[in-house]
């Protein structure tokens, strides 16, 4: 795996599993949008990801970019509505009731409640591999591991 530098508007390209290919963007301030698109055969022309849909929002580990885990494969400019990430939430380690709004434009975070969060992006830096789960787990049509505490903390 060769070096890289993180850029943003730069295109990674993920292998899961040796089966498909999926590509996210490196986006402001640590974020990455990855896109609602697999293809068997690696992607060549990155305008087909201007109007795919969003999976989700989140930040990731420096190292899987800088140590080439996800290949930088292209560029293109970043959407208009993606220049603002979306809000994420916090959830107080110590008293689990306790929520905050999370700003990752600003990196702010102002007091919530749990229903206001609801629906909102976990704060938090994924690992690749963790990614990749998720991202076979959607397509797979079934719940993530990594999810599941979130899943059981929203469930009425």
């Amino acid at each position: 795996m060769k070096k890289q530098k993180i850029t943003q508007g730069s295109i990674l390209e993920i292998n899961i599993e040796n089966q498909y290919y999926t590509y996210a963007q490196i986006l402001d301030k640590g974020g990455y949008v990855f896109f609602d698109y697999k293809s068997e055969t690696r992607l060549t022309d990155f305008s087909v990801l201007e109007d795919k849909p969003i999976l989700f929002i989140i930040g990731v580990y420096n190292d899987v970019i800088t140590q080439g885990h996800w290949p930088i494969v292209g560029k293109m400019n970043i959407r208009q509505n993606l220049n603002s990430q979306p809000m994420q939430f916090i959830q107080d380690a110590l008293h689990p009731d306790r929520f905050e709004f999370y700003n990752p434009n600003t990196g702010e975070s102002t007091p919530a409640t749990k229903e206001k969060v609801k629906g909102l992006e976990r704060a938090a830096v994924w690992e690749a591999n963790h990614v990749e789960d998720r991202i076979r787990d959607y397509y797979n049509g079934v719940p993530c591991i990594w999810l599941e505490d979130d899943l059981e903390l929203f469930k009425d």
